[in-house]
């Protein structure tokens, strides 16, 4: 498993980022899934390869939607996660929903009954089974959006071929009113792309991060900046509140020093070459120079035949 897989998953464990989520893309924000009424799935499930062999796939993150006494199973609620677009993502969605209603067909039981004993199938309850995909690639996720869009049918066979359709979120291509349907951390990320795709540059939403280290680990393979991660190392364990404003201070801050860094590195390594090019024109013997310097003959000789000295 990836890094990027890794710290999508963690963000995405909490049951308050996958309900934030799911209410702002279907339900415009309202309050229709509860964080508390969530609980895990299983994201793992087989299936036999065309050579015949047992296979597994794994959903990204896999959620009951339950009633709020956990009681009763009211759905089934996936998030899979893209970087880059898949021509045969409604294709995998829809092997991913369909081993999931098998698991249902799975869960009726057979029951004796004492008096008789016969036996007789009890019929498990049926739930929907949801599943969101969240894009965050630089070019707009235009196709495929649905089956129609992976296959050739013919439209004679229409009428036969049931299409599937994406539940597609391209994130960086919502709108700043639809980024405002969402509540907590997953708001901060979605605007952050929806700024810099509108406008190329980001301004903070002045709002805490309530899970700062799967956030800030999660933004760190999004955005390619390992600087997030590292940022990190100067927060207190566990501490929360932070506010995007304040990383992006430290992430900055530690640009800087690694800039300064490498410039010291790159003087440091012009005055040794200096120095050098210096003795070997005072025709000091590579051996010495090499030793002085703490460099390989070789590296000396190449030094010297670069600034035509050798």
């Amino acid at each position: 498993m990836g890094e990027k897989d890794i710290a999508q998953k963690n963000f995405e464990s909490y049951n308050d980022v996958v309900a934030d989520i799911v209410n702002g893309s279907l339900f415009e924000g309202r309050e229709i899934i509860k964080a508390e009424s969530l609980v895990d799935a299983q994201p793992f499930s087989q299936y036999k390869a065309a050579d015949g062999i047992l296979r597994q796939q794994e959903r990204d993150v896999a959620k009951y939607c339950m009633d709020l006494n956990c009681n009763l199973r009211l759905a089934l609620v996936g998030v899979e996660n893209q970087m880059v677009i898949d021509l045969d993502m409604p294709i995998r969605v829809m092997g991913y929903d369909g081993v999931s209603y098998r698991d249902e067909l799975n869960q009726d039981e057979i029951v004796v009954d004492k008096s008789t004993g016969r036996r007789r199938k009890v019929r498990g309850k049926r739930y929907p089974v949801i599943t969101l995909v969240l894009y965050f690639g630089k070019r707009p996720w235009k196709k495929p959006l649905c089956l129609y869009d992976v296959i050739d049918v013919p439209d004679i066979l229409k009428p036969f071929v049931n299409d599937f359709k994406l539940n597609l979120i391209d994130v960086p291509r919502l709108t700043p009113e639809q980024v405002k349907k969402y509540k907590g951390d997953f708001q901060i990320i979605a605007d952050y792309f929806v700024q810099l795709s509108r406008h190329g540059e980001y301004v903070p939403l002045n709002k805490s991060i309530q899970h700062t280290d799967s956030f800030l680990k999660l933004m760190s393979v999004l955005t390619r900046d390992k600087r997030y991660a590292a940022v990190l190392d100067d927060l207190a364990d566990g501490q929360e509140g932070v506010r995007m404003c304040e990383v992006l201070d430290r992430v900055e801050a530690r640009g800087e020093a690694r800039g300064r860094a490498a410039g010291e590195l790159a003087g440091a390594e012009k005055s040794r070459v200096e120095m050098i090019q210096n003795m070997l024109k005072e025709n000091i013997s590579i051996e010495v120079v090499a030793k002085v310097a703490r460099m390989t003959v070789e590296q000396v000789a190449l030094i010297g035949k670069k600034a035509a000295i050798l």
